[in-house]
């Protein structure tokens, strides 16, 4: 299965003996599957197998699913609602007691009234009907599933596009790191004099507490494990399958490494700088991924 946003829509028409079915499906990201029938009270028989069917084919999203049917002309009768016509007559006969003659029920003024007159139809769903409903509804998702996929192949190419970019920015960090590390040095064994004031200490021992300090304000193993979240979730994005859940947790390791990187860059001086707006440049490459792939089932 080829990986799907969670945004589409279907529509599917059937042209029947008894008139016109329509089956729409829409789907709209959601954290889980959220799924809503809309259809008369005529098609609950079916729901239980419908539902099955949209779980097997969508496992994420809030998915509307909406059924129809226009009954052709030659199907259609109308039956008088004879409970609302009896209590319209009682009705009119304890007005009539109560305020004295008023003449007779009109019939035509009856008729008129909302709901007097309804649509016959079967109560139960024949078998033909029942096979055109499955049928319509497994095109529908064939459709819906296309579409889907279609949409979430440009979102990954679009997704691919900004990992390569932090790629690139990682590995800038990593080539400043040859330059920064002796000014680190640097700096920590002016701040050690300055605190020593004036007390003699040997310069090997210096040396080594220096090199020790600026190893800890390094920033080589937050871009190595940076650069392997990226190769990460290029992986998550060629192969199939659900992966949306997947690629949110990967993107929270590595805005994690990269507010360290951003911690780590106050001693390094001008490089810091140029550190700082790589870092931000790398948050807002993350951030687009993250909203990228909140529309992925």
């Amino acid at each position: 299965m080829s990986i799907r946003s969670m945004t589409g829509y279907a529509r599917v028409r059937r042209s029947l003996p008894i008139g016109e079915l329509t089956l729409s499906i829409k789907t709209v990201n959601h954290r889980a599957l959220d799924l809503h029938f809309h259809m008369s009270s005529f098609f609950d028989p079916l729901e239980a197998t419908m539902r099955s069917a949209t779980r097997a084919s969508v496992s994420r999203g809030h998915i509307d699913v909406r059924c129809s049917l226009q009954r052709e002309a030659s199907q259609q009768g109308l039956e008088v609602n004879r409970k609302l016509l009896a209590a319209y007559c009682e009705l009119f006969q304890a007005v009539e007691k109560d305020y004295g003659s008023m003449g007779t029920p009109n019939l035509n003024e009856a008729l008129r009234l909302p709901g007097m007159l309804v649509e016959s139809r079967e109560d139960e769903i024949s078998e033909e009907l029942q096979a055109a409903i499955v049928e319509a509804l497994d095109a529908a998702l064939v459709e819906l599933n296309r579409q889907r996929e279609r949409e979430g192949a440009a979102l990954v190419q679009q997704m691919l596009a900004y990992n390569a970019g932090i790629r690139k920015h990682a590995e800038s960090v990593r080539g400043m790191r040859a330059q920064i590390l002796p000014l680190l040095k640097q700096k920590i064994e002016t701040k050690i004099a300055d605190l020593l004031g004036g007390q003699t200490i040997e310069p090997s021992r210096l040396a080594q507490e220096a090199a020790f300090l600026a190893d800890r304000g390094d920033v080589e193993e937050e871009v190595t494990r940076l650069l392997t979240h990226c190769t990460h979730l290029d992986s998550l994005l060629v192969k199939n399958g659900e992966v949306g859940k997947k690629i949110d947790f990967l993107l929270q390791e590595m805005n994690r490494e990269t507010n360290t990187i951003l911690s780590k860059s106050n001693n390094a001086g001008d490089f810091g700088l140029q550190i700082t707006e790589i870092g931000l440049a790398v948050k807002t490459e993350i951030e687009r991924i993250r909203e990228q792939s909140l529309n992925l089932e």
